[in-house]
């Protein structure tokens, strides 16, 4: 009898124990009942201009946050209807020119494809201007020659590291995983290859000139992750140094159905870290979204892009 109540005390304990983990320390296990909250979209393929469909009122938020739309307090209607307007087409136009897609405007089936993507959580657009077309220059300098049009980005001001600064500190949130911290060492030993950096892992999170870890919901960062809602990991332009992942997604160090690679999302929001917007090349690190069990290095574009930054 005394055993019997040891057990359910000790079962009493450990779950407790389980709930009182700060959210970065438990599993990132995919919720079947918390599917990504993209997928509203996927009703809404073929919808177009003139019409008023169910929830297009969301599609409206959704090109808010990354930076598509910008309806005036005045505007009627705005984003708070399910009216498909003149400005909800421009912004399908602009996503579509910055995917390489048929910018017809309409929600076609490659539109919402990519809009149903897993991607960064960083917007595409700030402050008005496209990132993803802003370096679409041709440089024809000396020799006056078509050179080939750069596709990198940087964002609003360029935002750097002063080279006070280029030897970096990265500091790990309390409880990450082992394979986190190998996945993302790794990813800072890559950029550190095309860049002038170095940097050196740090035990003391709140003095780190980079900090990693992995959260849940509001954060305190104004970019809450709300269950999977198709955002798996932002990061900040310098020198903020924040890279959170979002906890409610599985990320893995191996290639795995279902899961996101550690190392490939790591490349890619310390791209964010060092001042690299997004590139709209699908092959570089930089490109906004990544299917699950996708492994990514540098293309060229990340490295002409980080090596045009730092010159």
């Amino acid at each position: 009898m005394a055993t019997k109540v040891f057990q359910l005390i000790l079962c009493i304990f450990l779950f407790s124990l389980a709930l009182s983990l700060p959210s970065h320390a438990r599993p990132s296990k995919p919720k079947d009942e918390n599917p990504t909250s993209f997928d509203f979209i996927k009703h809404l393929e073929g919808c177009q201009k003139g019409q008023t469909v169910k929830d297009l009122q969301q599609l409206k938020k959704y090109l808010e946050a990354f930076g598509y739309l910008n309806y005036s307090p005045t505007q009627a209607g705005g984003a708070n209807d399910n009216n498909f307007d003149d400005s909800l087409e421009a912004a399908i136009k602009t996503y579509q020119l910055n995917y390489h897609l048929k910018t017809t405007g309409a929600l076609d089936a490659e539109t919402v494809s990519q809009m149903t993507a897993p991607r960064c959580g960083v917007p595409d657009i700030i402050n008005g201007t496209n990132w993803m077309r802003a370096s679409k220059k041709e440089t024809s300098h000396a020799h006056k020659t078509l050179h080939t049009v750069s596709h990198f980005a940087f964002f609003n001001g360029n935002p750097k590291w002063p080279p006070t600064k280029y030897q970096l500190t990265y500091a790990f949130a309390p409880e990450t995983s082992s394979d986190a911290i190998s996945a993302v060492a790794k990813a800072f030993s890559m950029w550190a290859s095309q860049s002038p950096f170095t940097f050196s892992q740090s035990q003391d999170f709140a003095s780190a000139d980079l900090q990693i870890g992995f959260y849940r919901g509001d954060h305190g960062d104004r970019a809450p992750f709300n269950g999977q809602n198709g955002v798996l990991a932002h990061a900040f332009p310098p020198e903020d140094g924040r890279f959170h992942y979002n906890a409610d997604y599985s990320f893995t160090v191996n290639p795995v159905a279902g899961s996101f690679h550690l190392e490939t999302v790591a490349l890619h929001e310390i791209g964010h870290l060092l001042g690299l917007a997004h590139s709209d090349v699908q092959e570089a690190i930089m490109y906004p979204s990544i299917p699950p069990a996708t492994v990514k290095g540098f293309a060229d574009d990340d490295i002409q892009g980080i090596k045009t930054l730092y010159t």
